[in-house]
């Protein structure tokens, strides 16, 4: 596994655990929720794209 794809999945992880932290919040704000769920999306997407990529011999 390479740096970036690395970084990118710890990345994913971290909006994972930022949005289970908001949802359990009282009143959570849903501006922020959405924003990290379309940044996490984003996030994945990039991921998918680049494990369909051929990786070079």
């Amino acid at each position: 596994m390479n740096t970036f794809v690395y970084r990118l999945t710890q990345l994913h992880q971290r909006l994972d655990e930022q949005i289970r932290a908001e949802t359990k919040r009282r009143a959570p704000d849903t501006l922020n929720l959405l924003r990290l769920k379309r940044l996490r999306l984003r996030v994945k997407d990039r991921l998918h794209a680049m494990s369909r990529r051929p990786q070079p011999a």
